[in-house]
């Protein structure tokens, strides 16, 4: 069993930059895959990115491909989401989650993670 815990949104200008963290409980941190995703006001969950548990491969949203980044301290039991070159349509809830590593591919979808954080808001203004 793993805990997540976000922090790191807020308000912030188009073009700027933010960085999101996810805390992560339990001594088997390093075991999960983790992903970000997002959820807009009136739309659906969609995918942002995703690293291995290892640390070593990445994927992203073509929404976001050039301009975030996902990464993650195994020893510290965290991972982040650099958001550079941040848009209006960024706005949303941020979620982190974790999916116990089965497989050598990138899961997408919401339903392929076991855990979740709380979510932390991010704005982006105009």
């Amino acid at each position: 069993q793993v805990q997540l815990v976000e922090s790191g949104g807020g308000l912030v200008q188009a073009g700027g930059s933010l960085r999101l963290s996810c805390a992560a409980s339990g001594r088997t941190f390093s075991r999960y895959a983790m992903g970000w995703f997002r959820q807009a006001p009136g739309k659906e969950r969609e995918f942002v990115a995703a690293i291995k548990a290892s640390g070593i491969g990445t994927y992203y949203a073509n929404s976001v491909k050039g301009r975030f980044t996902i990464s993650r301290d195994n020893a510290k039991n965290t991972v982040h989401l650099h958001m550079n070159s941040l848009k209006p349509e960024d706005t949303a809830v941020y979620y982190c989650a974790a999916r116990y590593y089965s497989g050598s591919y990138y899961a997408t979808e919401s339903d392929e993670y076991d855990h979740w954080g709380q979510g932390t808001q991010v704005t982006v203004s105009s």
